[in-house]
């Protein structure tokens, strides 16, 4: 659901989803253990900020992980693929 509401916004140009993991945290100080999904969202840095906030509303936890990790090089093709559908200044 969330991946399909933020690429509709166009806040990222893709998503792509794997899981379930099994995942063991501490949380609310126990230790809980249950599966979980993860969810990589292809964005640009101009959005990335709205992609964050918006992640944050509709996801059901408190504080679901939201992490980013840069993109050292990709086909330029790619970029401004990223770029254009996400609706960020060139």
């Amino acid at each position: 659901m969330i991946a399909r509401a933020v690429v509709g916004e166009r806040l990222a140009a893709g998503a792509e989803i794997t899981g379930p993991a099994l995942s063991v945290f501490w949380h609310l100080g126990e230790l809980g253990e249950g599966q979980e999904w993860r969810v990589t969202f292809r964005t640009a840095a101009a959005v990335r900020d709205r992609l964050a906030g918006r992640i944050q509303e509709l996801h059901p936890w408190d504080s679901p992980e939201v992490t980013a990790t840069p993109v050292a090089w990709c086909l330029d093709t790619y970029a401004e693929w990223v770029e254009r559908t996400t609706g960020a200044p060139e």
